[in-house]
């Protein structure tokens, strides 16, 4: 059995919602939310990697394990993986599952597959994808795009690279079988020795002209493995996740 444990990363400085991880939904905070939801589902120890003195102090109220952070850090992996140096310092923990903070209607158990797959492959990385359901959403940069080469039947695969592209080109649509193209979902469980490597390497080139740090692991030989899911959230109309006030509201409407 692996020693699991899921880092939140969690600060306050959203541009769109202020003060987000402590907003009110129904009686309970965001990130409290979000921590019952982890906590009750995925195996292993939950923390809160918090970004700010004011985050801590919530979390210490709602009886949370939480680790102080550098709020300068530059991104939610960096968060974990600073989290994770004062949290487990000889190592323990095999596996770290990276659980967003705003993520109050993504299903945590999406969570669990991914790390049965890191036990059973040895992937480094593990995440998620969905088919398209449009190919006019294909075409939008905002929406990443996966390359890897499934054969009919198969739901998970080697991420051969992730672009805002839309990858793979087909050259000959009326031989191709496969015309599907696979949408990354931004959600990560890693080997504990993998994201401390990740965080330690320079940010890549491709990185850096894509803006996907996923693309780092792969210019340094990381395997990063994907799995196909058809349903990522606990109620089909409400948001994944808390982006704006609309999002808010929508969450009050469906969390009782």
């Amino acid at each position: 059995m692996s020693n699991i444990v899921t880092i939140i990363p969690v600060r306050m400085a959203s541009t769109r919602l202020p003060n987000k991880p402590l907003l009110d939904i129904n009686g309970k905070s965001l990130l409290q939310r979000v921590y019952e939801n982890v906590k009750k589902t995925v195996p292993g120890d939950v923390y809160v990697a918090a970004g700010d003195q004011v985050i801590a102090e919530a979390c210490e109220k709602f009886g949370a394990k939480v680790v102080l952070t550098d709020p300068a850090l530059p991104s939610g992996t960096d968060r974990i993986a600073a989290a994770l140096k004062k949290i487990d310092p000889e190592g323990q923990y095999d596996i770290v599952v990276n659980f967003q903070g705003d993520a109050v209607n993504v299903n945590p158990a999406v969570n669990n597959g991914l790390i049965e797959m890191v036990e059973r492959t040895g992937c480094d990385i593990a995440t998620v994808g969905m088919l398209f359901d449009a190919q006019d959403d294909v075409k939008v940069p905002s929406n990443v795009k996966i390359a890897m080469g499934l054969r009919e039947g198969e739901d998970e695969g080697r991420c051969l690279y992730f672009s805002r592209a839309g990858v793979p080109f087909i050259r000959n649509p009326e031989s191709c079988k496969n015309q599907a193209f696979y949408h990354h979902i931004g959600i990560y469980v890693y080997r504990a020795e993998a994201l401390k490597k990740f965080v330690s390497l320079p940010v890549g080139v491709l990185e850096d002209r894509e803006g996907l740090e996923q693309l780092r692991a792969l210019e340094n030989g990381m395997y990063i493995r994907a799995k196909l899911v058809s349903d990522l959230t606990l109620d089909k109309n409400a948001p994944a996740d808390i982006d704006t006030k609309e999002d808010l509201e929508e969450a009050r409407k469906w969390i009782k």
